[in-house]
């Protein structure tokens, strides 16, 4: 059964719509990206998984409850971290996690003083004195010591700094460990990339793509540059070569000739052709050889520019 489920999610502000039929289905255990730019309807898809708002038309299912009539229930198995964190400024940090935390069933205090450790986070101090980073610290310590099947993390890394991001990663891995999901809306290309099982895409309120980074990834080309020894001819000709660059001055003289007399080159190469590649350069005595996959940010801008 799936942890987390949307079918047909539209909501409506008056006549702007923000959502038009948005599908998901998350499984347990999994780490789920949810990216897209401001706007694109990332945190309302978020509220109403939430039960904060009501959708106009569709379902929105957690434990295969329903997210706005079950919405109690469910937040007794949920934690849930906003990319803007608002606290009391009167009380210290440890005694807002402290709050929290007696508000759930289940937590562990052992683990909750690792965290504070960790993130580096001094309790004492007064919320109304932190910064936003340390606001955030306050939201993700007290979410990841919270014994929760289901972590709602909604742009969890605003504010932290590059080593604080390396344990927010951490401790996602331990909550995956432990058999916890995660679904994470994040703008933070390189971070979705390095967390999530599985990715979706939403553009002006809609699933645009989903599926693995490994499935998405046929979607662009490959960079490849490599080094031969010998003459390079024909190369710029064969099927899914594309943007063919020669990177010695004997080459450059041939560009855009169809014969490539240098031995170094890059080029874009679409997926389907390796094998083709592989078989021209057989003879050639390859020196140097090296293909990347695109980024996942490549494939988010494939997808926003429309190519």
């Amino acid at each position: 059964m799936s942890v987390l489920e949307t079918v047909g999610l539209t909501k409506r502000f008056g006549k702007a719509q923000a959502l038009a039929g948005v599908d998901l289905s998350m499984e347990t255990g999994e780490i789920y990206g949810f990216i897209g730019p401001n706007g694109a309807g990332k945190s309302t898809t978020i509220r109403v998984l939430l039960g904060i708002i009501r959708a106009s038309r569709g379902v929105a299912r957690i434990f295969g409850k329903d997210a706005w009539s079950d919405a109690v229930q469910i937040h007794e198995r949920i934690a849930y971290v906003p990319g803007d964190v608002n606290l009391w400024n009167n009380l210290s940090g440890g005694e807002v996690i402290d709050l929290f935390l007696r508000l759930r069933k289940g937590h562990d205090r052992h683990y909750r003083n690792e965290l504070i450790e960790r993130f580096d986070l001094d309790p004492t101090k007064k919320c109304g004195t932190y910064s936003k980073g340390n606001r955030q610290k306050v939201a993700l310590v007290a979410a990841f010591s919270a014994d929760a099947d289901l972590y709602i993390l909604d742009e969890p890394t605003s504010g932290l700094d590059p080593l604080m991001e390396l344990i927010f990663r951490q401790c996602v891995a331990e909550a995956k460990a432990a058999g916890a999901s995660v679904f994470l809306s994040s703008h933070i290309l390189s971070e979705v990339e390095h967390l999530c099982d599985r990715i979706s895409i939403i553009r002006q309120g809609r699933i645009i793509d989903s599926g693995s980074l490994a499935e998405m990834r046929h979607l662009t080309r490959n960079k490849v540059t490599l080094e031969a020894a010998a003459p390079l001819d024909g190369l710029a000709l064969l099927p899914g070569v594309h943007d063919l660059v020669m990177t010695n001055e004997a080459a450059a003289n041939t560009a855009g000739r169809g014969a490539t007399t240098g031995n170094t080159v890059s080029f874009s190469l679409d997926n389907t052709q390796t094998s083709a590649l592989l078989a021209f350069l057989a003879d050639r005595d390859v020196r140097h050889f090296v293909s990347t996959p695109p980024t996942l940010e490549e494939l988010f801008m494939s997808h926003y520019e429309g190519r």
